[in-house]
């Protein structure tokens, strides 16, 4: 006699409550982009999901920047866009910082919350407080390499916080505190985790990439069970390492020119095709002058930087350095401004930014006598970029009828726009690529260089 067994019938589950939601506004530099992602990477890690509109979020979180004027300005109206749009707003980054909070909330004191940069912890604490949700790890799933506000292909590798520097222009070591290297074994499995997500560019940053692991006196970390000192030059030898082996670039800014850089400047790939560290180096020399460099409180021998930028092309010939400066500093002189564009004449470097002095509150800048007037210092900008111009068209017009690989961004049409190992991201130059409508965003490709521009160049798809 057989034996038939009933089941109980299935009971239909309730479809889960809906996430809270939460909206995000980034502003500011690179650096401030990586906090965002970490708090970002902590949301959805929790389960809250991240809205596109303020119309669609329960609250918002603002990441302000503060280093100069015209940031503080666009930081104050983006947090009072978010309270008018949405009501519910959490402020976080440089802004927050300023005077321990009391400068937003003096704009804008129904705000929910004010921290400074690099606080996940305290922003999850705001959020939580304010828009509680239970963590289900069962549903809340994040990739292993967390949330990018970047495109897919390239990310940002932060590896220290803070700054050991007391520049008088500049207020971020009383915002970020002094330099705070990240632990190298941890830098490294970030590295590794986004290489293996299908990064192909990592943008080393920092305020000081040169003084890594000089707060912890270079301590030694361990990489795959090896014993790896925190400083720059373990840094990049690993990381170079894993760039080829993924077949990824690596790309170092704000590199201070210490006499250490020569043991990077070695590493740095013959074949950008292979992956690995590029020849590129983002050096912010700011100036020329000696006293203005005094002044600014920066190393203060123009003619020792271009002896190493000397022996730096002599040992890499094709290596591409780019910088940003600053015209008008208070007491810059029209014959200290000439000493500035001798400089950069003498220099030739390939790709620079320049800036019109700006006062940023608390800076003990502000304090120098003899002010440069307004007119004067957007005058000497357009004059230092009218010079640079010439330089950057002369270097490009070189690469006219070369091989290179590059890497796809995006596409404008029938037209692909890339960038070679000589560009960084949204700051250098493109590769516009008139027959790359089949080149897939972040990957790889070989051109031949048709034209030039002052910044830009053309190609077609190398046959």
């Amino acid at each position: 006699m057989s034996t038939v067994t009933k089941r109980a019938p299935l009971r239909r589950q309730a479809a889960p409550p809906a996430a809270p939601r939460v909206g995000f506004v980034s502003l500011g530099c690179p650096k401030a982009l990586v906090d965002s992602e970490q708090i970002l990477t902590q949301l959805k890690a929790e389960g809250y999901d991240i809205a596109p509109t303020y119309e669609g979020a329960d609250m918002v979180v603002v990441n302000t920047c503060g280093f100069i004027d015209a940031a503080v300005a666009e930081s104050l109206d983006a947090i009072g866009e978010a309270l008018a749009e949405n009501g519910k707003v959490i402020v976080t980054g440089c802004l927050g910082a300023k005077d321990a909070g009391a400068f937003v909330r003096a704009a804008h004191p129904k705000v929910l919350a004010v921290t400074g940069p690099h606080a996940t912890a305290e922003v999850m604490a705001a959020v939580h407080l304010n828009l509680p949700k239970p963590h289900d790890p069962f549903v809340d799933l994040v990739p292993k390499h967390g949330i990018k506000l970047t495109p897919r292909h390239y990310a940002y590798l932060k590896i220290s916080e803070g700054c050991n520097h007391r520049c008088t222009f500049c207020i971020i070591p009383a915002m970020r505190g002094d330099l705070v290297s990240r632990p190298i074994g941890e830098v490294l499995a970030e590295a590794e985790r986004l290489l293996q997500a299908g990064v192909r560019e990592l943008l080393v940053i920092s305020q000081d990439t040169s003084a890594y692991g000089v707060d912890i006196r270079y301590r030694t970390g361990f990489w795959q069970g090896r014993p790896v000192k925190t400083r720059m030059t373990e840094l990049a030898t690993a990381l170079d390492a894993l760039g080829r082996a993924h077949g990824a670039w690596v790309r170092l800014h704000y590199v201070y020119p210490y006499p250490h850089v020569d043991e990077a400047i070695a590493l740095m790939t013959n074949d950008p095709a292979r992956g690995g560290l590029l020849p590129y180096l983002d050096v912010p020399f700011q100036h020329a002058s000696p006293r203005i460099l005094k002044l600014m409180k920066r190393p203060a021998n123009s003619e020792g930087t271009l002896r190493r930028i000397e022996a730096w092309r002599a040992a890499r010939p094709d290596l591409v350095i780019r910088s940003t400066f600053i015209a008008g500093f208070p007491g810059e002189t029209e014959r200290e401004f000439d000493e500035l564009l001798a400089f950069l004449d003498a220099a030739q470097l390939d790709r620079v930014g320049c800036f019109a002095y700006s006062p940023v509150d608390g800076a003990s800048a502000n304090v120098l006598p003899d002010l440069v007037p307004e007119e004067t210092k957007e005058d000497r900008r357009a004059r230092f970029m009218a010079v640079q111009a010439k330089i950057s068209a002369a270097r490009l017009a070189r690469r006219v009828g070369q091989t290179m690989s590059v890497l796809v961004d995006a596409h404008e049409g029938t037209t692909a726009i890339g960038r070679s190992a000589a560009d960084a991201p949204e700051i250098d130059g493109t590769v516009r690529i008139a027959n790359g409508a089949k080149l897939a965003p972040g990957t790889f490709a070989r051109v031949t260089v048709t034209g030039a521009s002052e910044h830009d160049l053309t190609a077609t798809i190398a046959r």
